[in-house]
């Protein structure tokens, strides 16, 4: 089956979380959620730092409108983008960390690389 996982919610809360998630990531270069929801969000942060990499106006204003804060744009157009400037793409690992104890969902670290 293609396409995306609907994790259990509706459309806008589903995409407002993501967007949280994919800020909060890029904020302080790691987070630790599901499996699942690691693996819907690794694409979205890639996208936002490949915005970030071409580094005009359009770009920065198309990922303001998915990243829900500004500081931490600026942080990734001005020190993010820079450390990726000759990579591409792959900028996120997904590192599994084992069930988790209250219901066995499956844990992982999705980390900036």
């Amino acid at each position: 089956m293609s396409g995306h996982r609907k994790l259990g919610r509706p459309t806008d809360q589903r995409m407002a979380m993501l967007r949280n998630m994919v800020t909060s990531l890029l904020e302080s270069g790691r987070i630790q959620t599901t499996l699942t929801r690691a693996k819907e969000v690794a694409p979205l942060a890639e996208k936002m730092i490949t915005l970030a990499k071409k580094g005009d106006l359009a770009a920065y204003r198309q990922a303001l409108s998915f990243i829900t804060k500004e500081d931490v744009a600026n942080k990734l157009f001005n020190e993010i983008a820079d450390k990726y400037t000759t990579r591409d793409g792959g900028y996120t690992r997904i590192v599994r960390m084992g069930p988790r104890k209250g219901d066995a969902a499956e844990m992982a670290m999705l980390e900036l690389v």
